[in-house]
């Protein structure tokens, strides 16, 4: 997939603010400080398309790009912020999942995850609720430049250990670094033909 166009089109507090549109949806989401900035970037060969911070939780809306004027990546905002207070922690929570579970036009999630650390458990918790609310999801390990690929299998393998016995099978995995550009073909590539399964729907 060529990137023709990517452009910025809303940020949104909670689902009724979302923007009424049809575009099919493809939502990047993972625990604070995983890269997703920077994959989102590097997949849209912008540099400041989604901000990049040293701070974790720095995306606090539901951030909307419309990709070639066919579909929309949607920016979502990290979970297990440390620098919030409880309230607020739980709004974005609450818009996340009511946008995951009720938005009609979503087409996929991908769930991001530190190929150098071992699964933690907010990670494990939020991929469980996606399997349990049925929500279609890919995994994406990022940072693989960071580590040996030994290592990132032994990650993947810990992952699929600690998911054996959930329902359905492992989902669909991509390896990813911003730095090496790894996994943008591939990520594309999977968007590029879902699209074309919704067209021929």
């Amino acid at each position: 997939m060529h990137i023709k166009s990517a452009l910025f089109d809303v940020s949104a507090p909670d689902l009724k603010s979302c923007p009424k549109s049809a575009l099919p949806e493809f939502a990047f989401i993972g625990r604070s400080n995983v890269g997703k900035s920077s994959l989102i970037n590097m997949l849209a060969e912008r540099k400041d398309l989604a901000k990049v911070s040293d701070t974790p939780g720095k995306t606090k809306l539901i951030n909307f790009f419309v990709i070639n004027d066919t579909w929309t990546l949607v920016d979502l905002p990290g979970y297990g912020y440390a620098d919030v207070g409880h309230k607020q922690r739980d709004e974005f929570s609450r818009a996340v999942s009511e946008y995951l579970e009720l938005r009609r036009n979503i087409s996929w999630v991908f769930a991001l995850i530190d190929s150098r650390l071992p699964p933690q458990k907010i990670d494990l918790q939020f991929i469980r609720w996606l399997v349990e609310t049925g929500v279609s999801y890919s995994l994406v390990f990022t940072k693989t430049d960071k580590q040996s690929a030994t290592r990132t299998e032994a990650t993947i393998a810990l992952f699929k250990k600690n998911m054996a016995g959930w329902p359905g099978e492992f989902p669909q995995i991509f390896l990813s670094s911003a730095k090496s550009r790894d996994g943008r073909a591939e990520i594309l590539g999977f968007i590029e033909q879902a699209l074309a399964k919704t067209n021929r729907a």
